[in-house]
């Protein structure tokens, strides 16, 4: 099972493989087991009673999808795939029209270029001519999408985004970029070990772990919910042995001393102490963010 826990108020989500929840089905029990299918694999996760009792309709969760890879990568359209799975759930995709990994936390001055675009699914969205924050200022300030959502999610980025690689990410300053404008936001990045491709579809079960651990408190929508509702999250790509966490650690300062192309997904270590060990070692982790370009 995926837990989600300590600072991020979160709950325990059990993750199962058997049942997919297909199109019409509604829950009739208080508390329920929904199965989305993902891409590559099949998620089950326990909802509320608010959101599975058949007797009352529970609200929308609003999602803005962004990311620094662009808006025709795969991990974008991983993400998009998984959560428009989810019920109740109305996601809005505003990406870079072209790839701006390594731009950190860039804006562009003046008028921003958007454009009606598409992820490589075919889901509408729009893309922006720009860095990944610039994304967030269209969205938000320059009022380009009707309804503030209740979460941004930025990726899955092609590529980790630990230590001091996060302050570089387009991935990472998108959301932080939201974060500053007091909304909750995570970015979702999958690591490129062991000479393998990134496995996206181990990212969206993570992401979708925590956003329905989260869901809750993303509606009640309080000032202060971005504070604690927030976080890099990082997974690593396992084609041996299995994927450990998520563990709530900080970001390591430095890379010394580690091979990040080298991922032991067969371990034994048990608690890793900041997310560059976590994630060498085999753990998803999640350490928090850290608002930028705060709103004019």
């Amino acid at each position: 099972m995926l837990r989600f826990g300590t600072h991020f108020e979160s709950r325990t989500i059990p993750i199962k493989g058997t049942r997919i929840l297909t199109s019409g089905t509604r829950s009739r029990a208080i508390t329920a087991v929904v199965c989305v299918a993902t891409v590559g694999l099949t998620l089950c996760g326990a909802l509320s009673g608010t959101a599975a009792a058949s007797s009352k309709k529970s609200e929308t969760l609003r999602i803005l999808v962004t990311n620094d890879d662009g808006v025709g990568a795969p991990g974008i359209n991983a993400t998009v795939q998984a959560l428009t799975a989810l019920p109740h759930t109305k996601v809005t995709v505003v990406a870079p029209l072209t790839n701006q990994s390594g731009t950190g936390a860039k804006v562009t001055a003046g008028t921003l270029t958007v454009t009606n675009a598409a992820t490589a699914s075919g889901y509408p969205a729009k893309a922006v001519a720009g860095y990944p924050a610039d994304t967030i200022i269209w969205a938000i300030d320059d009022h380009g999408i009707s309804e503030r959502p209740n979460l941004v999610v930025s990726g899955i980025n092609f590529g980790e985004n630990i230590g001091p690689l996060a302050s570089l990410s387009g991935t990472v300053g998108a959301a932080e970029t939201a974060l500053a404008r007091g909304i909750p936001a995570l970015a979702v990045s999958q690591g490129v070990d062991n000479g393998q491709s990134p496995d996206f579809s181990q990212g969206a079960r993570y992401l979708v772990a925590w956003v329905q651990s989260h869901r809750s408190v993303l509606l009640d929508g309080k000032k202060e919910t971005a504070r604690t509702a927030n976080g890099n999250l990082n997974v690593p790509t396992c084609a041996t042995g299995h994927i450990r966490g998520p563990v709530n650690v900080p970001l390591a300062p430095s890379l010394s001393g580690y091979t990040l192309s080298t991922v032991n997904c067969v371990g034994t270590a048990t608690k890793p102490s900041t997310d560059v060990a976590a994630f060498v070692d085999g753990f998803a982790s999640i350490s928090a963010l850290h608002p930028v370009n705060p709103a004019p």
